[in-house]
């Protein structure tokens, strides 16, 4: 080959390999995802530093939220693409006509209450809150569980007790410490913390709504039907993340101790010894549990069927390709066995809370409150 045409085949050769490039990183879809700073979290983190949103050719960019309300405010002005935020904030939005859509879920249950060890002998159970001040964050998930139980148990939070919802948790920590609250709701890793800090957990967010939903992977209706394939692909990469965060427990820290400026001792405890689920499917059945007992205990109003408002198909595509793909791992098997227990949005209403109740109820009443 003479030395002109070795330099025009280099040249070509340059040029198809930067239109492969180029391509490639065309394909990468964007995806900017709200989240809160909270162990609870870890798989968006694991699936970014693990590299599994950039193997289904997402590019990911995470965004803090110091709480719920914003994140969604955020996801409403189209600031974000997804935001995974308490089961509370999503479906009071859906309530005041928010056109958006749950897709999948993040964690369940894992916030508590928690008081000075003086106050600990006062509050034994929930109706000792009656009279009291008590600190929340707003339109979190264990807020909507502790006023459904007051509710249940005959207090009216309205009147009888004194709800002050802060910005997030450190500041519902610091009202109960100074003694300006009575108890403060807060969750993990926050409940350890302040253990740490020499406050007592009294009551645990399962003991008064066994197996709640917590944060859900929530989008704007118009992205869930833009784009079906890009939340297929998130969602099994956030599958991944959680199977990996099952079998790679050292790696799974590291991940996290890049978001989260925990001692690595405390991340440990709040996510492995805690009391956190990481089940990742939308959980329709907790859902509409979760939905009755907000309407119910008048923190939401509404005649909608909040059924209308969850998508389950990414999330059962992106199982059964992982499932097809790894046909004999005992993780997708078990995650399919969840999804037909607790996800069938053709079931009725009081079906699925017959169903619920018998779902958690082996597992999850028979474990420590406190």
């Amino acid at each position: 080959m003479k030395r002109h045409q070795f330099l025009d085949y280099l040249k070509l050769a340059a040029v198809a390999v930067g239109i492969h490039f180029t391509l490639g990183a065309q394909a990468a879809e964007s995806v900017k995802v709200g989240y809160l700073p909270v162990t609870g979290h870890a798989k968006f983190f694991i699936a970014k530093e693990e590299g599994f949103f950039k193997d289904e050719g997402l590019e990911v960019e995470l965004n803090e939220f110091a709480n719920s309300a914003d994140g969604l405010a955020a996801l409403r002005a189209g600031k974000l693409d997804l935001g995974a935020f308490g089961t509370t904030a999503p479906l009071v939005h859906i309530s005041k006509g928010a056109d958006i859509r749950i897709i999948g879920g993040v964690m369940g249950e894992d916030a508590a209450i928690v008081t000075t060890p003086e106050n600990a002998a006062l509050v034994k159970s929930i109706t000792d809150l009656k009279g009291k001040k008590v600190a929340t964050v707003r339109l979190a998930t264990g807020d909507a569980v502790l006023r459904g139980a007051l509710d249940a148990a005959g207090v009216d939070w309205k009147k009888d007790v004194q709800i002050f919802e802060l910005k997030n948790p450190p500041a519902v920590l610091e009202a109960v410490k100074s003694g300006q609250v009575d108890a403060g709701l807060v969750w993990g890793p926050h409940d350890v913390r302040a253990e740490e800090q020499g406050l007592k957990v009294v009551i645990r967010s399962r003991s008064l709504q066994p197996g709640h939903p917590c944060c859900r992977l929530t989008i704007n209706t118009k992205d869930a039907e833009a784009r079906p394939e890009v939340w297929v692909k998130f969602i099994r990469a956030f599958l991944r993340a959680e199977k990996f965060a099952a079998d790679n427990h050292e790696k799974t820290l590291d991940d996290i101790s890049k978001y989260l400026k925990l001692d690595r001792a405390l991340i440990q405890k709040a996510y492995y010894e805690g009391y956190l689920d990481q089940a990742s499917d939308p959980n329709v059945d907790g859902v509409v549990t979760f939905w009755k007992i907000m309407l119910k205990s008048g923190f939401a109003e509404s005649n909608l069927d909040v059924r209308n408002f969850i998508a389950t198909k990414f999330y059962e595509q992106a199982l059964n390709q992982l499932a097809k793909e790894q046909p004999n791992e005992p993780f997708w098997q078990e995650r399919l066995k969840v999804f037909a227990q607790r996800d069938n949005l053709a079931k009725p209403v009081a079906a699925q809370e017959e169903a619920w109740v018998k779902v958690v109820s082996a597992e999850t009443l028979n474990k420590p409150c406190h």
